[in-house]
């Protein structure tokens, strides 16, 4: 069985693979200076048997090395790590190519595997990122803005007054509340974003392109945008999983 993980700023997500299927995921919040043993420790009563492969994506590079030697010393086997030079299957316009997170790739690798090209492909998480594949399999590059949880968690550390707030939608645009208004301003406020961006993609590079969305706020936005055609929950897992697959 193969062993996918992702290791994100706010979480490290593991999938595993029997075959084509994942048959079983969890994640564990991201430490940034967590050692093989704090690894082992976490994840002391999840541990997955039969692991005969792995493969780790990583936007936290510091996390890398204890990741690597815990599955080494847990599974026996030696972790594959995604790098920026691999084979993809499309072609990388972006520069320096060493800056792209390796989640954007495996994400937009995954979708044009799953759902084709021309594509874009949105992940919801402590960042948003958008990226734009061509019909030709030309990932064009894309755009980064903070995610809903990272503003809520801006305004908390740049105001005196303001508490940090649950991602919510509240029933109504007007509050009369502090908590409901920092929710309707972030949560309302990031649709209206999302919707703008999207459209203003589209209008640069044509608006017959299938919208994939992952990550933690996809389903939320998705269900208050009309610009969102599929909501994949597992496109980084699956990707992953498809990315060793073709290169193995």
């Amino acid at each position: 069985m193969l062993l996918a993980v992702d290791i994100g700023n706010s979480r490290i997500k593991f999938g595993l693979f029997d075959g084509e299927q994942l048959v079983s995921k969890l994640s564990i919040p991201t430490i940034r200076d967590i050692t093989a043993e704090g690894l082992t420790k976490a994840l002391a009563d999840k541990l997955f048997q039969g692991i005969n492969a792995a493969i780790v994506s990583s936007v936290v590079h510091e996390i890398n090395s204890a990741m690597l030697s815990f599955i080494s010393s847990q599974f026996g086997v030696d972790a594959m790590l995604v790098t920026n030079d691999l084979d993809f299957g499309m072609q990388i316009d972006y520069f320096p190519l060493e800056d792209a997170g390796s989640d954007r790739l495996v994400n937009t690798f995954s979708a044009v595997e799953k759902y084709g090209a021309p594509c874009i492909v949105c992940s919801f998480g402590t960042a948003l990122t958008i990226d734009v594949v061509d019909e030709n399999r030309v990932l064009k590059g894309g755009l980064i803005a903070p995610g809903m949880n990272t503003l809520a968690t801006a305004l908390k550390l740049t105001t005196s007054r303001l508490p940090e707030v649950e991602i919510d939608k509240p029933p109504t645009v007007i509050q009369n509340t502090t908590v409901g208004s920092l929710q309707s301003g972030i949560v309302r406020g990031y649709f209206g974003l999302v919707d703008g961006l999207l459209s203003a993609v589209k209008e640069e590079i044509g608006d017959r392109l299938k919208v994939i969305a992952t990550g933690g706020f996809a389903s939320l936005i998705a269900e208050n945008t009309s610009q969102i055609d599929v909501v994949d929950p597992d496109l980084m897992l699956d990707g992953l999983y498809r990315l060793y697959r073709r290169l193995h």
